[in-house]
């Protein structure tokens, strides 16, 4: 709960200031130079990217928390069987060893997006967030595609 709501506080901001730096674009514009429109328009492209960003995130966290529903509800979620050193840490060894065998079990069944969910929090718990995030993005395909 403390991830969404901090996720969501953040995504806030970010309209805030997106506003704010598209208002100052449209004053730029405003002014009529062929300067200040240069700017402008420059000043423009900057909320336009930050909103496209922010909105392709919060579609992708939507549908994998959709994902995780789902296998929740079938009862098929990974079980947290790392272990972890004294401050709470996941221990490379184990992380290594619950990923060897998530790795095995999608390449047993490449076109199951269970699998590939689960490859993805393993990746995650290997602290290796662009395939944990490219693995989500192909279980959220498949899902869409059986769907």
């Amino acid at each position: 709960m403390r991830a969404k709501i901090t996720y969501f506080l953040t995504a806030a901001v970010l309209v805030v200031y997106f506003v704010l730096v598209g208002s100052r674009g449209l004053m730029l514009i405003g002014q009529g130079t062929w300067l200040t429109v240069t700017f402008g328009v420059a000043v423009l492209i900057l909320p336009v990217i930050g909103i496209w960003f922010l909105w392709m995130n919060t579609r992708f966290v939507t549908r994998a928390n959709q994902l995780a529903a789902e296998l929740e509800a079938e009862g098929g979620l990974p079980v947290d069987e790392l272990e972890r050193d004294g401050y709470g840490r996941i221990l490379r060894d184990s992380a290594d060893e619950v990923f060897a065998r998530r790795k095995a079990e999608t390449e047993d069944a490449p076109g199951d997006w269970r699998t590939w969910f689960r490859l993805a929090v393993a990746y995650h718990d290997a602290r290796d967030t662009p395939r944990a995030r490219k693995a989500m993005q192909r279980a959220i395909a498949l899902h869409r595609a059986h769907a």
